[in-house]
C-alpha cells in the first residue's frame, strides 16, 4: 500500500509520516525541496494550484491524505483571500480530480472544525450542523468539502474528511506556543472567571484517527468530527499547563465582558473571543462507526507538549 501525502513537512504531516513509516505502511511525500534522511520516498513538488503536475506523484498510490492549505491567519488581506482560493479550494479540486484520473481509492481531507463555526451555545457541534464559516480560512475549508464531495459521487474514489479543533503537541506553533511561554513566566493572566468549554485533539490522537480513516472500510465517504473527548475551559486548560511545568499561574478572575471589551480596545478581539468562548465537537459519531477512542488523554498531550517546550526552549 502506498500512501500519498501532502504537507509532509508540517506540523501534523510529520508525525503522521513517521506513524506511517513506523506502521510499515510506504509513504510518497510532496515536498517543495529535496531533503537529506527525510523518512519517506520524496516527490518535489513546487507548489499546490491548478496546474499543479500530481501524474508522477500519484503513479500505485491506494490514498491520498491531503494536508497542505494555506493556513488561517487571524486578518486575511487581499494576498490571503487569493491564496486562500488558489490553493485551498482550486488546488484541492485539482489533487483531487488527478487522484481520482489515476484510480487512488481514498482521499482524505483535512479540514477544520471552523465550518460549523466559531463558538458553540447550548450543544456542540456534531456532523449535522450546519456550515457557519466565519472567515476566509474556514470558508475555503467548506468549499473544498463541497467539491470533494462532488468528485466523490461523479468517480470511485473514496472522500474522507476530519474536522478538528485545535491541534496542540510537540513542534505546536502560534498562540498555544504563545500560552505556554506566558505560563512558564508565570504572567498573571485574567481568566479566573471564565467558565467556558473548549474542545481540543492532541497531536498523536489526530494521526491516529487519520490512521484509522485510510484502513477502516466504514471511513469511506463520511465527515468525522474529531477532539480528546475532554473538554476544557481556558482556565483549567492554563492551570494543567502550569501543574505539567511544575509551576504557579495566578489567574485573576476578570469578568468575561470587561476582557471582550479590552480585547476590541486593543484590537484583539479575535483572541479575547477564542480564550472566553466556548467551541465544544461531539466526537462520537467516529467512535461509533469506527470503533475510534483517542488513545491519549489530554492530560498526558499537556504533558507531552510541556516537556517538548521545556527540552526546545533549553529550560
Amino acid at each position: 500500500m502506498i500512501v500519498f501525502l501532502s504537507g509532509a513537512t508540517g506540523f501534523v504531516g510529520s508525525a503522521l509520516c513517521r506513524r506511517l513509516s513506523t506502521d510499515g505502511i510506504r509513504v510518497r511525500a510532496a515536498l517543495r525541496t529535496f531533503q537529506q534522511d527525510f523518512p519517506a520516498e520524496q516527490v518535489i513538488i513546487p507548489g499546490i494550484d491548478p496546474q499543479t503536475d500530481w501524474a508522477d506523484a500519484l503513479e500505485s498510490v491506494e490514498a491520498v491524505v491531503h494536508l497542505a492549505a494555506h493556513v488561517h491567519v487571524m486578518k486575511s488581506g487581499a494576498e490571503d483571500e487569493r491564496l486562500f482560493n488558489e490553493v485551498n479550494v482550486a488546488g484541492t479540486r485539482h489533487l483531487a480530480e488527478s487522484a481520482a484520473a489515476s484510480g487512488v481509492r481514498r482521499f482524505i481531507y483535512l479540514s477544520t472544525v471552523k465550518v460549523h463555526g466559531e463558538q458553540t451555545e447550548e450543544q456542540p457541534f456534531s456532523e449535522q450542523s450546519p456550515f457557519s464559516p466565519q472567515d476566509a480560512y474556514s470558508r475555503s475549508k467548506a468549499e473544498a468539502e463541497a467539491i470533494l464531495k462532488r468528485i466523490g459521487q461523479a468517480s470511485s474514489m473514496e472522500i474522507v474528511i476530519i474536522r478538528p479543533p485545535l491541534v496542540y503537541g510537540p513542534g505546536v506553533k502560534a498562540n498555544f506556543l504563545q500560552l505556554l511561554k506566558l505560563v512558564h513566566r508565570r504572567i498573571p493572566l485574567p481568566l479566573g472567571a471564565i467558565h467556558n468549554a473548549r474542545s481540543l485533539i492532541y497531536l498523536d490522537n489526530l494521526v491516529d484517527a487519520v490512521m484509522t480513516c485510510i484502513q477502516h472500510p466504514s471511513a469511506a465517504n463520511e465527515a468525522f468530527l474529531v477532539s480528546d473527548g475532554e473538554d476544557l475551559s481556558t482556565a483549567d486548560l492554563v492551570r494543567m499547563i502550569a501543574k505539567a511545568m511544575g509551576v504557579r499561574v495566578f489567574l485573576p478572575p476578570v469578568p468575561p465582558d470587561l476582557l471582550r471589551f479590552g480585547g476590541k480596545m486593543l484590537g484583539k478581539g479575535d483572541i479575547v473571543g477564542r480564550l472566553t468562548e466556548s467551541l465544544q465537537v461531539d466526537s462520537s459519531f467516529i467512535q461509533n462507526k469506527l470503533g475510534w477512542i483517542p488513545p491519549h488523554t489530554a492530560e498526558e498531550g499537556l504533558r507531552k507538549t510541556v516537556q517538548w517546550f521545556l527540552r526546545s526552549s533549553g529550560r
